[in-house]
């Protein structure tokens, strides 16, 4: 009997990455998205293995199925990977407090990802994987797209509507 096989939370940092980054050449080996990621390349692999069987990845290929994609950030990414939020503490500005949405939406609170080095304090959500709190220096389109996808973890109506449109245009998906 076949193993059932699910998606990792840091699938989605892969599959993000792939997105954005497009036809970029950088991106052309596991050892290089892995570096822009702050993954190994045999995780990467896996992770681009497991997206492909998933549907998130054309098959046989790294190039995202933006349809598919869109469908699970906007119907399943706050279901399969359910918020860990916690106390207030210092980190790295995520979902509405994020380089997209603060611009957009009025907020008390700075939600972050716990980092001693971030420079915003408040209420902690963790992140899909760890070394997701050093893509604002490392990758910062790959970090907004990741805040973006908080806010539709996390969010109310109003945040996830804003968070939606903004990866639409983010991952260059038209919907009609």
């Amino acid at each position: 009997m076949a193993r059932q096989d699910a998606l990792k939370p840091h699938d989605i940092a892969v599959v993000i990455g792939l997105a954005i980054m497009g036809d970029d050449p950088s991106m052309a080996t596991y050892n290089q998205i892995g570096n822009t990621l702050g993954l190994s390349p045999s995780t990467c692999h896996e992770s681009v293995q497991r997206l492909q069987r998933a549907g998130l990845l054309l098959p046989g290929s790294r190039r995202p199925n933006l349809h598919e994609l869109r469908n699970f950030l906007a119907h399943g990414v706050r279901a399969a990977f359910p918020p860990a939020m916690g106390r207030h503490a210092r980190g790295v500005p995520t979902a509405h407090s994020g380089p997209s949405l603060s611009q957009l939406l009025d907020s008390a609170t700075t939600t972050v990802w716990p980092d001693p080095n971030g420079a915003s304090t408040g209420p902690t959500l963790t992140p899909l994987y760890p070394k997701a709190v050093e893509l604002p220096r490392k990758a910062p389109r790959i970090y907004d797209a990741l805040t973006l996808v908080d806010a539709l973890r996390v969010g109310q109506a109003r945040e996830r509507n804003a968070a939606l449109s903004a990866l639409d245009e983010l991952l260059g998906v038209t919907v009609g």
